[in-house]
């Protein structure tokens, strides 16, 4: 099985951080991987995307272009991205962000309040792990677990000491998943 996400979002969004700790899982898990991260010019709040392949046999090309998955973190991002993803793909939004619309009707949209959620947990900087709780759950590409063990290694030294509402907010994104799927269902 082989999914590409493609997250997308300014930089101080979290979506490198977020591609790095879904890469590092997968590593852990014994899965092969492919992350490239894409840099806007400026200095602050520029572009900052990421492609990450997640598959059980080797990734012939680690460039993302046509994702299964795509994470927009921003109304650019969608608008730039969104006829990338493949039919009957997956496009998780930050909704707290992202007020444009998605015009296709061939995937599956699933809008997240990332920064409400974020900042209900009392720390709006882990909007992205809020999402990434989403992924885990709607894809089941890696554990939740080897998520939280990735925090520390992907994770500065001096944001230790964060890895816990950022544990709270990949649960959190996994409750909100789990409460999609049964809204879907009914």
């Amino acid at each position: 099985m082989l999914e590409e996400f493609y997250i997308a979002g300014l930089g101080g969004q979290g979506a490198l951080s977020t591609g790095q700790l879904l890469a590092h899982a997968g590593l852990a898990e014994g899965k092969f991987v492919s992350y490239v991260p894409f840099y806007g010019v400026q200095k602050r709040g520029g572009m900052a995307n990421c492609g990450v392949s997640v598959s059980d046999r080797q990734i012939s090309c680690p460039i993302v272009t046509e994702p299964t998955v795509l994470v927009v973190m921003n109304n650019s991002s969608l608008e730039r991205y969104e006829n990338t993803v493949v039919s009957g793909g997956l496009v998780v939004t930050n909704s707290s962000l992202v007020e444009v619309p998605v015009k296709r009707d061939d995937i599956r949209v699933v809008p997240v309040y990332a920064n409400k959620e974020a900042e209900n947990l009392g720390d709006s900087r882990v909007a992205n792990n809020i999402i990434l709780g989403v992924l885990l759950e709607l894809t089941g590409i890696v554990s939740i677990k080897a998520v939280e063990d990735s925090l520390r290694v992907v994770l500065p030294e001096r944001h230790h000491k964060m890895i816990p509402v950022n544990v709270r907010a990949l649960k959190r994104g996994v409750e909100l998943a789990k409460e999609y799927k049964k809204a879907v269902e009914e």
